[in-house]
């Protein structure tokens, strides 16, 4: 069969995405969000596809019973009505008793939410059961799942734009850090999986000619693995990464589920890739004795730990140091108040100059996350061994101002790869960085210049936007009003983390920045 033309891929992934997305509205209907859907969406999916790899007969026998008969696909798919919805909610009780497997991490906690046996049959037998899954065009597949889960990210009233990262910048991440074979890759905050699949198709692009049987093997089984704190996103990434062909139905999950900060890491990683989850405070749900839910500011004494806080962002930023290996690298987006914030703030960026090569620093524009206000970076650093005499070990920091005068919105002008292609072409991907060249928009600090600054602010700034005193170059109104929200939303968030920390009590929808992870 020859292969599908890009255009041909994009049309076809296109009208499977809408065709998910019909069902979609049907459901939604029903008085399932859109999460909920992708959720249902996925056990099922998954059931199908252990149908068709038991029914290839390449499949090595052990590879076949990865469901037991009495609740796979077969069984499902010849019931209906109210039988099949008994049968359907058994099956996810079974399937759910699997820990440490792929099929236990999609099934945790599983539960059906398809009140309908009617539609829930629509589903199974036109949806899912007339696809084939496996066989033929794995990244169709896994484009239009993903696909599925950008719309689900546009659902603001179930917050599922907090686990999403847009998938240009995620990509512009990993064209500048190249992964290779050798990588052993992880992202300890993985939302649905966006990094990770990102890394694991730079390096079939770039490298899968080159590699061994066992090497690519052992791209699927255990060199790419990620960690997720809530179990339905963690369920959403498991299946996103095995539509992707990565990770393997019966066996190990590559997705574990958890606190990654409760403790230090058990395996070191050459390269990081996150987007931490936004929020300044870390917090866990207490029940008090009046059976009141509470939240209860959490720090974390760990002894790979520079500076003890409750800022969520500044234990990832130290989690993800401890993660890396020695001379392993790191992309992580990261909001402003990292780079400002004093005490452990400064405690953490000390460190990072000292024992680390903090090497780049892009400043993102507002209006590309589903958070509001959100003002981000990315830092990109790498683990190095210490340095005779105490010395420091970044020596140069290059800052991309990729913010000024630059202006997105979720819709009408929303960021794309091509966007980014600048900032990719300065950085030198795969170059020593000794050949970069200073632009407009491209700075270098050394190292003394840096530590000189008051608490360490790595916040820098020399830019300004020609909007702003030019009245020809104003920016149509929904820009402009939509900035003006984000600065808004943005201070708001600011003075309620400073209500918070004098001791003060803030209303709930006063935290206007909702969590954020990644796909």
């Amino acid at each position: 069969m020859t292969p599908a033309t890009p255009a041909q891929a994009h049309a076809q992934t296109s009208a499977l995405v809408a065709k998910l997305w019909n069902y979609c509205n049907v459901l939604r209907d029903n008085g399932l969000s859109t999460i909920e859907y992708v959720e249902q969406l996925s056990y099922l999916l998954f059931l199908k596809m252990a149908d068709e790899i038991a029914s290839d007969p390449f499949t090595e026998e052990e590879a076949k019973t990865v469901v037991p008969a009495e609740y796979d696909w077969k069984a499902l798919a010849s019931k209906k009505g109210l039988e099949l919805e008994v049968h359907y909610r058994d099956t996810l009780t079974k399937l759910a008793k699997n820990p440490g497997t792929t099929l236990g991490t999609i099934f945790a906690k599983s539960q059906n939410r398809i009140t309908e046996p009617a539609l829930l049959e629509k589903l199974v037998v036109d949806l899912i059961g007339k696809e084939d899954w496996t066989i033929q065009g794995t990244d169709l597949k896994g484009d239009a799942y993903e696909g599925l889960l950008a719309k689900g990210a546009e659902d603001t009233k179930t917050g599922a734009g907090q686990y999403f990262t847009p998938r240009a910048l995620i990509d512009a991440m990993v064209d500048v850090m190249q992964p290779g074979p050798k990588d052993t890759i992880t992202d300890p905050a993985c939302g649905t999986g966006g990094f990770l699949i990102s890394a694991h198709s730079y390096i079939r692009k770039h490298h899968m000619q080159n590699l061994s049987r066992e090497q690519r093997l052992a791209l699927g089984s255990g060199k790419i693995w990620g960690n997720e704190l809530v179990t339905g996103t963690a369920r959403l990434a498991a299946m996103n990464m095995l539509l992707h062909g990565i990770g393997d139905a019966d066996g190990p999950s590559l997705i574990t589920e958890g606190d990654a900060l409760a403790e230090q890491p058990g395996r070191h990683a050459s390269l990081v890739l996150a987007n931490p989850p936004f929020g300044k405070k870390s917090a866990i749900t207490v029940i008090g004795t009046d059976g009141k839910a509470d939240k209860e500011d959490i720090s974390y004494e760990r002894d790979d730990f520079r500076a003890t806080t409750t800022n969520k962002q500044l234990n990832f930023l130290q989690h993800i140091m401890s993660l890396m290996e020695m001379n392993g690298r790191a992309a992580v987006v990261l909001p402003d108040n990292v780079l400002f914030e004093g005490g452990a703030g400064e405690k953490v960026r000390r460190r990072l100059l000292e024992d680390f090569d903090l090497h780049t620093i892009l400043r993102l524009p507002t209006g590309i996350f589903y958070a509001g206000g959100v003002k981000a970076n990315v830092l990109f650093f790498e683990k190095k061994p210490p340095r005779s005499g105490g010395a420091h070990n970044t020596s140069k920091l290059w800052v991309y101002d990729f913010r000024t005068a630059k202006h997105f919105t979720l819709k009408q002008h929303p960021l794309r790869r091509a966007d980014l292609e600048e900032f990719v072409q300065a950085y030198l991907p795969g170059q020593p960085i000794s050949e970069r060249v200073e632009t407009e928009r491209f700075k270098p600090f050394d190292y003394d210049e840096l530590i000189a600054r008051d608490k360490v602010n790595l916040d820098i700034t020399w830019m300004k936007d020609p909007a702003l005193d030019d009245a020809d170059s104003l920016l149509p109104p929904e820009v402009i009003a939509q900035e003006i929200v984000q600065d808004l939303q943005a201070a708001l968030s600011e003075f309620a983390a400073i209500a918070e920390a004098l001791g003060g009590e803030v209303a709930a929808d006063t935290d206007v920045i909702q969590p954020t992870g990644t796909d």
